[in-house]
């Protein structure tokens, strides 16, 4: 079973998009995701606008990798590297730590983490009203 930064069980992350390495709406990972796509993000502008100017484009959709662009807002597993990078250079965005696979904390410390938790419900359009 795979497991959380938390210790609990790995809860989906999104599922519209559908994200995740195995493209099943979780951050599960194995040791062919060299990239480590384990943490759960809830991507900003501010992120999404730096991933790419570190030439990680997160906005073009790329369907032959069933990759339809996110928008923020969007719930989304990325590489624990670039998060940690976007953190550093003070574009971190938000983190759904339940949904967080423990592996992220290989790269990324669980304080770090824990200072840019939320918790976000499955749909979060009903926070738009």
């Amino acid at each position: 079973m795979a497991r959380n930064v938390l210790g609990g069980e790995l809860e989906p992350c999104s599922f519209d998009p559908l994200t995740g390495w195995y493209r099943d709406g979780s951050c599960n990972t194995d040791d062919s995701d060299v990239g480590s796509h384990t943490i759960c993000a809830v991507v900003t502008r501010e992120f999404l606008e730096h991933q790419l100017r570190i030439g990680n484009d997160l906005v073009t959709p790329r369907p032959e990798f069933r990759f339809p662009g996110l928008r923020p807002g969007d719930r989304w597993c990325v590489t624990a590297a670039n998060w940690l990078r976007a953190h550093l250079d003070g574009a971190a965005c938000p983190v759904v730590l339940a949904s967080t696979h423990e592996r992220a904390l290989e790269i990324v410390p669980l304080e770090v983490l824990e200072s840019y938790s939320v918790d976000v419900p499955p749909d979060p359009g009903g926070l738009e009203g």
